[in-house]
């Protein structure tokens, strides 16, 4: 889903951007009647059949603790990645459906009920969205075609959020990172129809072939809008968008918050970025935008540039082709066939699409669309209150084990560690759901026009978003609906947010081991207050101010033990030639060694002093260890592989399961000694948190 004006946009760090392990899909209903003081995985919580013990665990941990269930797991046609995060997912895909169905299934409905059946009805009426073929946004294809003059252009980039089409220049309210009480619109270089300018950029035969496929996929797309000579204008839009990614950072720079804080008052930005009509583009979405943040500078202007020396037929075609993908799944079937054609098969490796009822629970599932509403359903019917107080039993046990690692710090002086114990003693973690539920007065949606509804729910969030433009932020607001399998931190609130659905085995589960519970979601909240002390959220204060609390002693130690993780990780190769950005992945990296090693010492203080039972023949610290890597186990395809290494900002999956190599107390767990593969001097090992 591309960023857009109509949102608030979350730039926030997720958990997540891969995969998974293999989980009962019953639905949490059925598992707590049956199975009410039984573990559900396993006697304890963990796969112990997935192990592959011919591997020695200090050679590949990732084999060792999911080795069997690896080589023999078959990838579904319709996935390009399988793990813990995709089965539970899939659970919580069937449970909405579920939701879906019961209420589809009455009469008597409240009117959010009635626009969670319109809309899924709207979705899975292909009869209609077939005979309508492209019409639904033939519209905004000929307010393309009628583009004149700059203006016309900039006009369409303006509306982009509402009509689905791209813009070289996009972006999206945010919160002002001097002062997170205000709202703030950040714009950057946007637009590409590719994962990552690397894909445009680079001359290896896989991302050539890429490239040739792509130009073959804007011209099938551009034949839909009646366009003609399409392949010869196909690669005039190939060309363009080469330029755009060569006038664009990369993933690693735009992640650094140092270069993108550019803030800058609205009467100053024709001065300081002439060529372009702000007022014109702004007011295509209602915001007065006082006051803004440019988070990319030169590739804004880059795109400015262009903007102003391209012709303005191939701006036209670039819209027209990227209208079109980007609204292939609203689309008839023949559209979203060639979509996924490339998108699927070329770029992912998928070879099936997913059921069009799964597809649909996705595009109602965000937080732009009927998430909160189906979610309220959700957390009613699936989420046990005991879940929340458990986990917030939780979230404390971690804090003051974070508390006690900071005080231990050797790298760190005094006077820091006060601001840091400040931070920490500010995390607000969000657990489960909303306080204040997602209002939907006024939201009219249809059950026979899909691209209509849709439209319709753009421009109410774009609405409540201008409303609220100049008021104070609102704190209780969530990024991630409930439903969602994932968990994240906003380095703006200070806040740690873990929805109901990742409260699930292998993450959580009341009746596991507590040293497989302290492995899984411990580590996952010790993540998660990492991401708060990482390269960059340690850049933001206890009240989400972005300002430097270091002392410049203890910030050059602490990126000198961030540049050996980025190198550690750098050295991974997934696939020949193509590594692990351990630049772009260090925040993610910090947020697993972090996580564990906070996640540890709460395990070890829960414990009273005394030694942990060993049960099934395995120790307590091995259970620690085996059910973090067991939450990433995961099985993908080369092409999803290659997505996640150029577009993503986490490390596969393999290797996050492999963090434990930086403790020591891993090495004693499973007896790993020099000339094992993960073996790391203790000299090596990162210790940051």
């Amino acid at each position: 889903m591309k960023k857009s004006l109509i949102a608030i946009a979350l730039a926030t760090t997720f958990l997540a951007g891969c995969g998974t392990s293999d989980v009962n899909t019953e639905s949490q209903t059925e598992v707590t009647k049956t199975a009410s003081n039984k573990a559900e995985l396993g006697s304890f919580g963990i796969d112990l059949s997935a192990r592959n013990e011919a591997i020695k665990p200090g050679d590949d941990f990732f084999m060792y603790a999911s080795g069997t269930w690896y080589d023999n797991y078959e990838m579904p046609a319709d996935k390009t990645r399988f793990g813990a995060f995709t089965a539970l997912a899939e659970r919580s895909e069937k449970q909405v459906k579920e939701i879906i169905d019961d209420i589809a299934s009455r009469s008597d409905l409240n009117e959010e009920e009635q626009l969670i059946a319109d809309f899924y009805q709207a979705y899975m009426d292909t009869d209609t969205i077939n005979k309508l073929g492209i019409t639904p946004i033939q519209g905004t294809l000929d307010q393309i075609s009628a583009i004149k003059s700059t203006d016309d252009l900039t006009k369409v980039f303006g509306s982009a959020w509402l009509t689905g089409a791209s813009s070289p220049i996009a972006g999206g309210m945010w919160f002002n990172r001097l002062d997170p009480n205000q709202y703030e619109m950040s714009i950057g270089a946007s637009g590409l129809g590719l994962p990552d300018r690397s894909y445009y950029l680079e001359e290896a035969e896989r991302f050539v072939k890429i490239r040739e496929a792509y130009v073959d996929h804007i011209s099938k797309m551009l034949t839909f809008a009646g366009v003609k000579d399409a392949k010869a204008r196909a690669t005039a839009i190939l060309a363009l968008e080469t330029k755009m990614a060569e006038g664009q950072w990369p993933r690693e720079k735009r992640r650094n918050r140092d270069l993108t804080l550019n803030q800058i008052k609205r009467a100053d930005l024709a001065k300081e970025y002439p060529g372009f009509d702000w007022d014109l583009y702004f007011a295509q979405t209602g915001y007065q935008v006082p006051q803004l943040n440019i988070s990319q500078p030169d590739p804004v202007k880059a795109m400015i540039k262009l903007v102003n020396t391209e012709s303005l037929n191939v701006w036209q075609d670039y819209l027209t082709f990227h209208t079109v993908k980007n609204n292939a799944g609203l689309l008839s079937e023949d559209i979203y066939a060639a979509s996924f054609d490339f998108y699927g098969k070329t770029l992912s490796g998928q070879q099936e699409p997913r059921p069009r009822w799964k597809r649909a629970i996705s595009e109602m599932s965000s937080t732009q669309s009927l998430g909160f509403a189906i979610g309220k359903v959700y957390v009613a019917r699936y989420f046990p209150e005991s879940s929340k107080q458990q986990m917030a039993e939780l979230v404390e046990n971690l804090r003051t084990a974070m508390g006690q690692r900071i005080d231990d710090l050797d790298w760190m002086g005094a006077e820091t560690k006060v601001n840091a114990h400040a931070k920490l003693a500010a995390f607000n973690p969000k657990i489960g759901y909303p306080d204040v539920w997602q209002e939907f007065d006024g939201v009219e949606l249809s059950n026979n026009d899909l691209v209509g509804n849709i439209q319709n729910l753009r421009k109410f969030f774009n609405a409540d978003s201008v409303a609220k433009e100049l008021k104070k932020t609102d704190r209780n607001r969530w990024g991630m609906t409930p439903q969602r399998v994932n968990a994240y931190y906003n380095s703006s609130f200070n806040e740690i947010v873990f929805p109901a659905a990742i409260l699930q085995p292998p993450f959580f589960d009341p009746n596991a081991d507590p040293a497989v519970n302290y492995g899984g979601i411990g580590a996952v909240i010790g993540h998660e207050m990492g991401h708060g002390f990482d390269d960059q959220g340690s850049k933001s204060d206890a009240n989400g101010i972005q300002r430097n609390w270091w002392t410049d002693a203890d910030r050059a130690a602490f990126e000198a033990k961030a540049d050996q993780l980025a190198a550690q990780y750098s050295k991974y190769e997934p696939i020949p030639d193509n590594f692990v950005n351990g630049r772009n992945s260090l925040g993610e990296n910090i947020g697993d060694v972090g996580g564990l090693a906070m996640a540890y010492h709460a395990y070890k203080l829960s414990l009273n002093g005394k030694e942990a039972p060993v049960i099934d023949g395995v120790t307590g610290d091995q259970r620690f260890f085996l059910a973090w890597a067991q939450v990433w186990k995961e099985k993908r395809t080369e092409q999803s592989m290659l997505n996640q290494l150029r577009a993503g900002t986490h490390a596969p999956g393999r290797y996050r399961a492999q963090a434990p190599r930086n403790h020591d107390a891993w090495y004693k767990a499973f007896d790993v000694k020099p000339g094992d593969e993960l073996y790391l001097p203790e000299e090596e090992r990162v210790r940051i948190w």
